[in-house]
């Protein structure tokens, strides 16, 4: 889909805290609706499937036709929330019922994390705390692992690989601090042969800056600007992941599921572009943003269907947290 620079609600960013770019990271209902047409005054309600880029609300077999289509599947949550869990689940039971041999690849875990991600998957730690341990959980995501437990215990059960798509927590700290630059010289880096980094994408900016802005009012302009490059660092980071495996993957693996917080899937700028940007070749890929309904909240809903958010948008009920409050 064609993007133009974004403006959002500031309600509605989810990817942004000081915190979590300075300290830390961690910041499916069957029964779908019956395919009509959206009037202009919303008449939204958990539950639903809409086909974004026609206004649509579909029955779920739209969505797994396109699901079946795919190279990448980029799906977006709101962190700790159930509903966007299962709906992953949703999905990988829905390609491994069609015969696909799906990968999953988690913005939880991190490049650091890999080798115990391959032995807890295969058996060879043998308790959840020495996997949690050797996977530097704490140190790179820190939040509750039970949230997200559900993921990695049917990935083990269906013999799913998966991928750790963060940079380690350490190097994205390092660049929030120093900038960008300055921190690629850091010997820190080089362990992870991270190669150039492109920043000439103007709607990229446009929104991260709009976003970061918003969660951070009244900040020096180095700051935002590092805060930027972080974020950018991260994108870029879980980019590489993606194309490493497209590039490797056999004739009949895939497709590659990515499970991250919205805001790095939203108008297929942030990770989608990256991914496509340096590869031979073409991909077809799909992007789902998992949306916690708030009835009251029904014009901002609107609002960025009408710019283009995702292919689909997911309503669905809200985690135990309630409705997760973004900037502003």
């Amino acid at each position: 889909m064609g993007h133009k620079a974004i403006s959002l609600p500031h309600r509605w960013i989810t990817r942004f805290s000081l915190v979590a770019i300075l300290v830390g990271m961690a910041g499916a209902s069957a029964t779908i609706a019956a395919c009509n047409t959206l009037p202009n005054q919303l008449a939204l309600h958990e539950d639903q499937l809409i086909h974004v880029p026609s206004q649509r609300v579909v029955p779920y077999e739209s969505l797994r036709r396109a699901l079946l289509a795919a190279d990448v599947i980029y799906l977006g949550e709101e962190h700790y929330t159930p509903s966007h869990i299962q709906a992953a689940i949703h999905v990988l039971t829905a390609l491994i019922e069609a015969g696909k041999r799906p990968t999953l690849a988690l913005e939880m875990f991190s490049w650091d994390s890999q080798e115990a991600l391959d032995g807890w998957l295969r058996g060879g730690i043998p308790t959840e705390d020495q996997f949690l341990a050797a996977a530097h959980w704490k140190e790179n995501w820190g939040g509750d692992y039970r949230a997200y437990k559900p993921l990695i215990s049917f990935a083990r059960r269906h013999r799913i690989p998966v991928y750790g798509l963060n940079p380690p927590r350490s190097l994205v700290r390092l660049v929030a601090k120093q900038g960008l630059d300055r921190a690629l010289q850091d010997p820190a880096m080089t362990r992870w042969s991270i190669g150039f980094i492109p920043r000439d994408d103007p709607n990229y900016r446009n929104i991260l800056f709009e976003q970061i802005q918003a969660c951070h009012p009244n900040l020096p302009q180095d700051t935002y600007e590092r805060l930027y490059e972080a974020s950018l660092f991260r994108d870029e980071g879980m980019a590489t992941v993606i194309k490493a495996y497209l590039r490797r993957r056999a004739h009949d693996e895939g497709p590659l599921v990515s499970y991250t917080g919205s805001g790095h899937i939203q108008y297929g700028v942030p990770v989608p572009a990256r991914v496509k940007r340096d590869l031979p070749f073409s991909i077809d890929d799909l992007a789902v943003y998992l949306m916690s309904f708030d009835p009251t909240r029904q014009r901002d809903i609107q609002n960025v269907m009408e710019k283009g958010i995702a292919d689909y948008l997911w309503l669905t009920a809200p985690g135990p947290r309630g409705i997760q409050q973004r900037c502003g």
